[in-house]
């Protein structure tokens, strides 16, 4: 995705309510940085001076622990801003920003903060909206920590990353970004033994194809019946016609908008 051109760039929060005359003055603010895969935007910890939006590519935060353990909290693709705080000149990053591919991103100072929000006429409640998606969906991924099995987990994580990146390919949904196995295990707080061996298992059963970096999805359904096990006695008794509606009801809860993606690739 391609926002350099202005009519691309009205349609992203937190600049979609934005008029044309407003969205040239606010791109020429920003600084356009490229960089590849595995290079650090910003450190957990370092002062917030910027906030950013990602042109084209995918952006993985992750949060270090006292142990050193490395926590994917989220991956954000093209056409979202990250990096924003709002504690002033003393705010610092709660996570490290990595790029996931090969990213082209817009940033801003956080000091143009007060005239974003004054200027231009619902620049704030759109930035908060997205903020609040964002915790609504962290809020989903405690919930899941706390209640479901390694297997569920991952299958979530799994549906989440097609839900907001996945690409129809030939054979399923492509997750449209380089993803290791530890990487997985990283975000859904289990082993890489376990994701190994869950995918190796999933791989044999048809329900993915899986290589190195590179995961598709041959079976979108399937994985959230997996994400669901719990429920499957109830799910059994349910009519046909009804398991779509379920589907989606549990993606949309367990994670985000992946059924309303699927919907689209069927």
């Amino acid at each position: 995705m391609n926002l350099l051109d202005a009519a691309q760039f009205s349609q992203a929060p937190p600049f979609c309510r934005l008029d044309v005359d407003q969205l040239h003055p606010a791109l020429g603010l920003a600084h356009t940085k490229s960089v590849v895969a595995g290079v650090v935007i910003f450190d957990e910890g370092q002062p917030a001076r910027s906030f950013h939006m990602i042109l084209s590519g995918h952006i993985r935060m992750a949060r270090i622990t006292e142990a050193g353990d490395t926590t994917i909290v989220l991956h954000i693709p093209a056409g979202q801003v990250f990096g924003f705080e709002t504690n002033g000149r003393k705010a610092t990053y709660q996570a490290s920003a990595i790029a996931a591919n090969a990213c082209r991103a817009l940033s801003w100072s956080n000091d143009l903060w007060p005239m974003f929000t004054t200027e231009y006429q619902g620049f704030a409640a759109e930035m908060f909206r997205c903020l609040s998606a964002r915790a609504d969906e962290m809020s989903n991924r405690i919930v899941e920590m706390q209640t479901m099995t390694a297997e569920q987990r991952i299958a979530c994580a799994i549906l989440r990353m097609i839900g907001q990146t996945g690409r129809k390919v030939t054979s399923g949904v492509e997750i449209d970004f380089p993803i290791s196995r530890q990487n997985i295990a990283d975000m859904t707080g289990t082993t890489l033994h376990t994701v190994s061996r869950l995918l190796s298992a999933w791989e044999k059963q048809g329900l993915i194809e899986s290589t190195r970096c590179h995961i598709v999805v041959k079976n979108p359904h399937r994985m959230v019946m997996i994400a669901a096990a719990a429920r499957l006695p109830a799910l059994a008794l349910q009519r046909p016609a009804d398991l779509q509606t379920t589907y989606t009801n549990f993606a949309d809860t367990a994670a985000s908008n992946s059924a309303r993606k699927l919907s689209s690739f069927n």
